[in-house]
């Protein structure tokens, strides 16, 4: 099952690196348009609307304090985020949000929880990354928020970020599966141990396969459920995707990424998706942005043959 010809796909973008470790995915959003997202997605039988980039405040580029870096800022961008997701949703649209860096699921994913606690749906959040994103201000070695945004959903962060949404957490653990994980810190990795996340990490892909991996992931998905993606660039192996700041080896290859997506298109519940940390500065002729946007059309049906 697809999307079919009457779904309304809404791009938002959302220019912003403050909650980065490197400069540059606030240009990630004008890269997708120019790898030709809008038009590759209309040619899908969707109707597309651009609404353009949300403005919020510049990236200071200062040190951390208290543990977290640009916080004000973040927690701006979040906000003006959660607000646009959810205008979209109620409006019966799917809203793909268009990063900026991985700080942004926090707006994004609050909002999807939101719109499903008003509609009476249960809610399933695919994190695509290389990271857990699962720190804090005690456990970052760095205090770059985008390293936070999951512990922030499950209610582990400063009131400014948590309580956006007016729930407090946005979702439980129970409701993410991360796939493609590989880099974790130190502390982190006690702290998704504890809080019992459901992790399908480059390890278990590896034996396993990525079909097993999807297959759990999509588990028990029905007409009740909302589906969304979240995905970060650096999900990729930097060999096919260099252009993000935080590059780890050992991604998922091409093709691995095609049955993630394609899988994912198969269960025609995707009703929400993020594409972040995408980086043109650290990219080669759009390249990156370019695959991105492939791998955007498998989730929305794109295949080698009509399946049955």
């Amino acid at each position: 099952m697809v999307q079919t010809r009457k779904t309304v796909v809404s791009l938002i973008g959302v220019p912003t690196d403050a909650g980065a470790s490197a400069r540059g995915a606030s240009m990630g959003p004008e890269a997708l348009r120019v790898a030709g997202l809008r038009e590759r997605l209309e040619a899908h039988g969707l109707s597309v609307r651009d609404t353009g980039n949300l403005a919020g405040p510049p990236n200071p580029w200062q040190p951390p304090v208290d543990g977290y870096r640009h916080l004000a800022e973040v927690a701006e961008w979040n906000r003006l985020t959660h607000e646009a997701v959810h205008a979209e949703l109620a409006a019966g649209h799917l809203p793909i949000m268009l990063g900026g860096d991985h700080c942004l699921g926090i707006g994004s994913i609050s909002a999807v929880a939101r719109h499903c606690r008003e509609q009476g749906r249960k809610l399933r959040v695919l994190w695509l990354d290389a990271h857990a994103d699962f720190n804090t201000s005690t456990i970052t070695p760095s205090g770059n928020i985008h390293g936070m945004p999951v512990a922030c959903l499950c209610g582990f962060g400063p009131d400014e970020l948590t309580r956006i949404g007016g729930h407090v957490p946005a979702i439980s653990p129970k409701v993410i599966r991360q796939i493609g994980i590989r880099s974790v810190d130190e502390g982190e990795k006690r702290f998704v141990h504890q809080q019992d996340l459901e992790v399908f990490d480059m390890r278990y892909i590896d034996e396993m396969g990525m079909r097993h991996a999807m297959e759990l992931a999509l588990a028990t998905l029905d007409d009740h459920t909302h589906l969304h993606v979240s995905f970060d660039v650096d999900f990729l192996d930097p060999d096919i995707a260099p252009g993000v700041g935080t590059t780890v080896p050992g991604g998922p290859t091409y093709r691995e990424a095609q049955l993630c997506m394609e899988m994912i298109a198969d269960t025609g519940r995707l009703a929400s998706l993020d594409v972040v940390e995408l980086n043109p500065a650290f990219d080669h002729r759009n390249r990156t942005a370019e695959l991105a946007v492939d791998l955007i059309e498998s989730l929305f049906g794109k295949s080698t043959l009509m399946r049955k």
